[in-house]
C-alpha cells in the first residue's frame, strides 16, 4: 500500500484514539456522582481511577507519589499539569499514528492480512500510550512541586502509569482504523506477499523468541531482578536508577517453586512458555505478511509481537487465578498492561535481531537454491517463489 493510500486510515485511527482516551480521562468525574459505590465496589472504584487518572485533566493523584493529591494552590503547578496532559494527547496522536502508518502499508487488510492488521494495531495502542506517558512525565513531575525528589523512581512510576484503558480503547480504534484502511485499498492492485524461505523464517524466529527469552527468563529471575533494582546507586538527581531500570528490562516476575506447590508453580511456567511461543509463531509469520520486510517493520512487528505474547501469558495467568472471584474482573484487567515499557526495550531488538538473522539465513538458502538448480535444472523446495 502507497503512504498516500496509508495515511488515511493512519489518521483516522490516530484522531479516534486520542479522543477516546480523552473521553475516558474527562469520564473520570462520573466516578464521583453519588450512587457510583452502588454499581462498583471500593476497590473497582479504586482500580478505575488508576485506570482514567493518566489521562484526566482533574488528576485524582500523582501515580508516582503513591497516590498524594496534586497540590491545589499555585497556578504554575495548574499550568505545568495541563502542559503536561497537552503533551501526553499530542504524543499519543504522534506515536500512535507513526506506528499505524507503518503498520497499515507494511500489513494492509487485504485477504489473508486482515486479522494480523487488527492485531497489530490493537497491540501499538498501549506502547503508543506509554510512549507518550514518558514525553509527558518530566512536566507532570514538577506540576507536583516536588520534582526535585527522587526523580528516577518517580519517573519509573509514570512510565508504567498509562493504565489499561489503552487496550479497549486499542481495540475499538484498530477495528475502524481497518474498515477504513480497507475502504482505501479497494481498487487497488493486490499488495504482494512476500516469499520467505521457511528455514530462514524459522531460524529468524528462534533468534528473536532467544532476545525475548533474554528478559523473561533470565533477567525477570528474583534474584537477577533485585540485583538490577539494588546494585546501582548514585547520588543527586539521579540517583536510585533501579526502579527505572526495571521497567525497560523486565517482562515478567518469577522465582524458583521453594515454598510453592510445584503443580502451581509448573502453571505459571506455562505462561510464560506461552509469551515465548507466542512470539515465535508471530515472527515466524511476520515476513511473509509484510509487503517489504524493512528495518522500521520488522521493528514494529517485533514490539507488538511481544504486546500480544504478554497479553496472551497475562490472561492464561488469570484462567489460574483462584482469586478471580474475590478481586473482580476490574483488578484482575487492571495487569493486562504490565511490561509494556519492556516491551518496546525488547520487541525492538528482537525484530531487528529478526530482520538480520533472516537476511543472512534467505541469502545462504538463495544461494543453496541457485546452486541446486544449475545442477539438477529442477528448482528446490526452500527457494523463494514470487506472488502477486
Amino acid at each position: 500500500m502507497t503512504y498516500r493510500r496509508a495515511v488515511i486510515p493512519a489518521l483516522v485511527g490516530s484522531l479516534l484514539f486520542t479522543v477516546l482516551l480523552w473521553w475516558a480521562g474527562a469520564s473520570a468525574q462520573a466516578l464521583r456522582l453519588r450512587g457510583a459505590n452502588r454499581v462498583f465496589d471500593a476497590q473497582s472504584m479504586s482500580e478505575l481511577r488508576l485506570w482514567l487518572a493518566p489521562w484526566s485533566y482533574d488528576g485524582f493523584a500523582d501515580p508516582a507519589a503513591g497516590g498524594g493529591t496534586a497540590p491545589s494552590g499555585g497556578s504554575e503547578y495548574a499550568g505545568l499539569y495541563a502542559t503536561a496532559m497537552q503533551i501526553r494527547f499530542a504524543s499519543v496522536f504522534a506515536f500512535f499514528l507513526a506506528g499505524a502508518l507503518i503498520l497499515v502499508r507494511r500489513i494492509p487488510p487485504t485477504r489473508g492480512r486482515t486479522l494480523a492488521t487488527v492485531l497489530g494495531l490493537w497491540a501499538w495502542a498501549p506502547m503508543a500510550g506509554m510512549l507518550a506517558v514518558t514525553v509527558s512525565a518530566p512536566w507532570l513531575i514538577a506540576s507536583y512541586g516536588h520534582g526535585s525528589f527522587r526523580v528516577l523512581p518517580r519517573l519509573a512510576s509514570v512510565v508504567v502509569s498509562s493504565g489499561p484503558v489503552t487496550l479497549l480503547a486499542g481495540l475499538a480504534t484498530a477495528l475502524v482504523t481497518v474498515l477504513v484502511a480497507w475502504a482505501t485499498t479497494k481498487g487497488a492492485a493486490p499488495a504482494p506477499r512476500q516469499s520467505v524461505p521457511p528455514r530462514a523464517a524459522r531460524l529468524a524466529a528462534s533468534v528473536g523468541t532467544a532476545v525475548i527469552a533474554v528478559s523473561l527468563v533470565i533477567l525477570s529471575y528474583q534474584s537477577v531482578a533485585a540485583w538490577i533494582q539494588t546494585s546501582f546507586d548514585g547520588g543527586g538527581l539521579l540517583s536510585e536508577p533501579g526502579e527505572l531500570l526495571r521497567a525497560w528490562l523486565l517482562l515478567g516476575s518469577w522465582t524458583s517453586p521453594a515454598g510453592t506447590p510445584l503443580g502451581d508453580w509448573l502453571l505459571y511456567r506455562a505462561a510464560d512458555a506461552i509469551v515465548l511461543a507466542v512470539v515465535w509463531w508471530v515472527l515466524r509469520l511476520l515476513p511473509g505478511l509484510l509487503t517489504r520486510t524493512t528495518v522500521p517493520a520488522m521493528a514494529v512487528g517485533g514490539v507488538c509481537a511481544t504486546v500480544l505474547a504478554l497479553l496472551a501469558g497475562r490472561v492464561v495467568r488469570i484462567a489460574f487465578d483462584d482469586a478471580f472471584t474475590v478481586r473482580g474482573p476490574v483488578s484482575l484487567i487492571t495487569q493486562l498492561d504490565a511490561g509494556v515499557p519492556a516491551a518496546l526495550t525488547f520487541g525492538l531488538a528482537a525484530g531487528t535481531a529478526a530482520l538480520v538473522t533472516l537476511r543472512l539465513a534467505g541469502s545462504r538458502d538463495r544461494g543453496e537454491a541457485s546452486g541446486s538448480t544449475a545442477d539438477s535444472g529442477v528448482p528446490v523446495a526452500d527457494s523463494p517463489r514470487s506472488e502477486e
